[in-house]
């Protein structure tokens, strides 16, 4: 964020100022945790059921916050004002505040004077989907990253709390802004899109995430994540997946230009000649986009499973579209990584034992993906070994597709299946309808019995995912069992 005075976080936010001058300068960054408070920060309180951020503003101020964003007025231990900003709602103050900000940044990038036209800076991209959000803004991340200055968020800041965050560390400098946008009910989309309009908009893929918080099915998922499109900045362009009926069928909603991708011949960047080599992908990317980049060029991904194309695919179709050369994209595929925790991280132990921690978070398709790809990297002679957890917020259907997964872990001929916890008993059920006997199936009631059991069961040669929703509480188990070499 370029500086900002005090009345200007007012203007922007309805905020009443106090204790504060309206000419004292925001010169650090915006932050929510008093920890990261830096000399020039603005503090921004929330409040939270178990934690007010208004508990630790005079922390804050010492280390060097200019001011709280808060919803009252904020005293130190002496009962004495801080300075502070005061609005109705903290968190909508946070997305207005980022609003201004980047709406600030794009005028200033595109006023004429300059040496060439500009087309207002930084690009924002702004990627959905049911399943590879994430790894999609890691990717993107790293290749635009290459070709200049990028933000993207940490982790999975992809909400109405995280996006804000992310938006406010773009300054004048930033080329590239990669925003992930989650939604777990209609109008989440909207609102995010509101706060930062994309030049960009990719859909992934309509999956069964969240689908308790959608009060329907895939269709109402669907028309979420169309909230994307919908959401363009003018003259913007919708990036979809061609091999996805209800992503492709998003076309007719966009204001504008539409590039597909995917497998599909349909697609203008498309992968061609698919390999598998322990359970890493090689295709040959295909550009077909007239006026912007035509012809192929080889990719080898380091990213464990064949699902990490459809990501590649998206990555590299906004790459194209931004300017950058098929080559220059091809390369940087190859050598990205995955960035976030907890996300299909591989490490292979000492001991001679693999540890596949993809434990951040959980959904149908996600888990499916997962357990093809421990399928793939244990062939052909090594046991694999899936510990999986509950997949949350699925609603009604959360017992279906528990027992699916049961059923998918004894078609794939997985070795052993270790279920945490009540919420995912289904999948051991369903394992059982589906034909599984004997000890390849256990139940463990928590973390600390599924880490014990995996202890003196474990042994050389196996290869182990773990998998569940964050909430489940497996991301535990996945940083115990890559930091055991006993």
């Amino acid at each position: 964020m370029n500086a900002l005075t005090i009345a200007e976080v007012a203007t922007a936010t309805g905020g009443r100022v106090v204790a504060v001058p309206g000419t004292a300068v925001i010169s650090g960054p915006v932050v929510t945790d008093s920890r990261q408070v830096e000399p020039g920060s603005l503090f921004v309180a929330l409040p939270g059921e178990k934690v007010d951020g208004l508990d630790f503003a005079a922390t804050a101020v010492a280390a060097g916050a200019v001011a709280v964003l808060a919803e009252r007025e904020a005293v130190g231990p002496d009962g004495a004002a801080l300075p502070c900003v005061v609005v109705a709602d903290a968190t909508v103050a946070l997305g207005a505040l980022a609003r201004v900000a980047l709406a600030s940044l794009r005028e200033a990038s595109s006023a004429p004077g300059g040496a060439r036209p500009r087309v207002p800076e930084p690009r924002v991209v702004g990627v959905t989907g049911s399943v590879g959000k994430t790894t999609t803004k890691d990717l993107l991340a790293q290749v635009l990253g290459a070709a200049g200055p990028t933000v993207a968020p940490v982790r999975s800041f992809n909400n109405e709390i995280g996006l804000p965050l992310t938006v406010l560390q773009a300054d004048a400098q930033t080329r590239f802004l990669v925003l992930e946008m989650g939604a777990s009910a209609q109008g989440d989309l909207d609102y995010l899109t509101q706060i930062a309009p994309p030049d960009v908009a990719v859909v992934l893929a309509v999956g069964h995430a969240h689908l308790g918080g959608f009060g329907g099915g895939l269709d109402d998922v669907a028309r979420a994540k169309s909230e994307l499109v919908t959401g363009l900045a003018p003259g913007g362009v919708a990036v979809l997946n061609a091999d996805d009926p209800r992503v492709a069928a998003m076309a007719r909603l966009a204001p504008g230009e539409v590039v597909m991708f995917g497998f599909s011949e349909q697609a203008s960047v498309r992968a061609e000649d698919l390999r598998l080599d322990q359970g890493r992908a090689s295709f040959t990317l295909v550009a077909d986009l007239p006026g912007r980049a035509s012809g192929s060029a080889p990719v080898r991904l380091r990213l464990v499973g064949e699902h990490h194309v459809n990501n590649a695919l998206a990555t590299a179709t906004v790459a194209l579209l931004l300017g950058l050369d098929l080559d220059e994209v091809a390369r940087a595929l190859s050598v990205a990584d995955a960035l976030s925790p907890h996300r299909m991280h591989v490490v292979d132990r000492p001991d001679g034992v693999t540890v596949v921690d993809d434990s951040y978070n959980a959904n149908p398709d996600s888990m499916r993906a997962a357990l093809k790809a421990l399928a793939v990297l244990s062939r052909p002679d090594r046991r694999s070994v899936a510990v999986l957890g509950e997949m949350l917020e699925l609603g009604d259907a959360a017992l279906t597709e528990h027992d699916a997964i049961g059923r998918l872990v004894v078609r794939l001929d997985i070795g052993l299946t270790v279920v945490v916890g009540a919420g995912a008993r289904a999948i051991a059920t369903g394992a059982a309808h589906e034909g599984s006997w004997g000890d390849e199936v256990v139940m463990a009631d928590d973390v600390d019995a599924a880490w014990e059991f995996l202890r003196g069961e474990l042994r050389a040669g196996d290869v182990v995912l773990v998998k569940s929703s964050y909430g489940a509480g497996l991301w535990r188990l996945g940083d115990l069992l890559v930091g055991d070499v006993t």
